[in-house]
């Protein structure tokens, strides 16, 4: 294992009846804050109506601002930052998934910075200080709610990109199973695969090839994280299947997994952010489409660990090393294929002829990011793959 620093400062309260703790939780951070949600699904479950009354129990002011978009934009971010200022509000309260949190970690950052905050995705500034944020979770995906990074879409450019910094970390996150029993089936299962990639991420990319400790950690959890989606699309309402979801989704992205690692990359989210961009597709599904193609293109010429994969999580052990490794790829696109997520572009409704318009705009992450092996001509073979 390779020398690291892990440190993650978020309380995570975890467990049913949770919710009516953010009032208190909230508290020590501002007595005024900005309430952020989504499209209208936390108001109608009546989940933010128990968030209000905790707030208000606490002694807690709120400015209520909903409408933060399944991807989320920067022209939104820009509004409520404008709206947090002029408010002069102390902190964020997220009520969402990962696309309201990350929002609420632009606006905590943006708030604080006299620039314009798409500064901190580009890299032109580092984010130092921010408004503390505290969250209650509805969807199990993208690990934000203990986590120091965050995305957004610039609809101008049709970029997608990252920030992050410590000071992003969510001071306090509830994690109440029963706030994801209402969540559609197609999002249950694009937030597992996603998931499931941030963990496949440092698992396929990890600079030391001998983690027999995180290997097992990651390939335990990407069973578990199967096992458990399966369970709640048979009971929408299986408790103990949402909570090892929300869970698991929770430390596949808090860099505990991560750790000792080495330097990893996330190449295939960075193939998968333009997708989203350009199409407004779920994140989710995005990844069912380039995830299996990234691992093909990788398995090229190192099929030892995607036969390792096949073996240990699928218990693939036919065949020769490279048709462990395909058949462990396989096996992991028709568990997403047969759950409906599209596996090839055309499912998604991208035309094979658009690869040379998306090639471009992943180029551009692949800068931002510090990826130069991702050259146009690597780029388009892999999105070849999901042809």
């Amino acid at each position: 294992m390779f020398p690291f620093e892990f440190h993650n400062p978020t309380q995570v309260i975890f467990g049913r009846g949770t919710t009516p703790r953010i009032g208190k939780a909230t508290a020590p951070f501002g007595r005024r804050v900005l309430l952020l949600s989504g499209q209208g699904s936390a108001r109608r479950s009546g989940l933010l109506d128990k968030v209000t009354d905790s707030l208000k129990a606490a002694g807690v002011e709120w400015v209520d601002l909903g409408g933060v978009r399944p991807n989320p934009t920067l022209v939104f971010a820009r509004e409520a930052i404008g709206r947090f200022r002029r408010e002069g509000l102390d902190a964020v309260v997220a009520v969402g998934g990962g696309s309201v949190l990350d929002t609420a970690k632009a606006v905590a950052a943006g708030a604080r910075y006299a620039g314009d905050v798409w500064d901190f995705f580009t890299g032109e500034a580092e984010v130092g200080d921010a408004a503390p944020v505290t969250t209650v979770l509805t969807l199990a995906a993208t690990g934000s709610e203990m986590n120091s990074g965050g995305v957004l879409t610039n609809e101008a450019t049709q970029e997608k990109l990252h920030l992050s910094g410590p000071a992003l970390f969510p001071r306090v996150s509830i994690l109440d199973p029963e706030n994801t029993f209402t969540v559609p089936r197609d999002q249950t299962v694009f937030g597992v695969v996603d998931a499931v990639i941030h963990l496949l991420e440092g698992y396929f990319n990890g600079s030391d090839p001998d983690l027999p400790l995180q290997d097992r950690l990651v390939e335990g959890l990407v069973q578990t994280l199967l096992e458990a989606a399966d369970a709640a699309l048979r009971d929408p309402k299986h408790y103990a299947a949402r909570a090892r979801l929300m869970w698991g989704a929770t430390l596949a992205l808090n860099g505990l997994t991560q750790a000792g690692t080495g330097n990893t990359g996330f190449p295939m989210h960075m193939l998968e952010h333009p997708l989203s961009a350009l199409y407004d597709l779920p994140h989710g599904a995005g990844l069912a489409i380039v995830g299996p193609a990234w691992m093909r293109h990788a398995s090229r010429q190192a099929p030892e660990k995607y036969a390792q994969f096949a073996g240990r999580v699928f218990g693939l052990h036919s065949g020769s090393v490279s048709e462990r490794a395909e058949a462990g790829i396989r096996a992991f696109e028709t568990w997403c294929q047969e759950r409906g997520a599209p596996t090839r572009l055309p499912a998604a409704g991208i035309a094979v002829e658009d690869i040379p318009r998306i090639v471009p705009h992943i180029r551009r992450v692949a800068e931002v990011w510090g990826m130069a092996r991702y050259t146009a001509p690597v780029i388009a073979d892999i999105l070849k793959l999901a042809a």
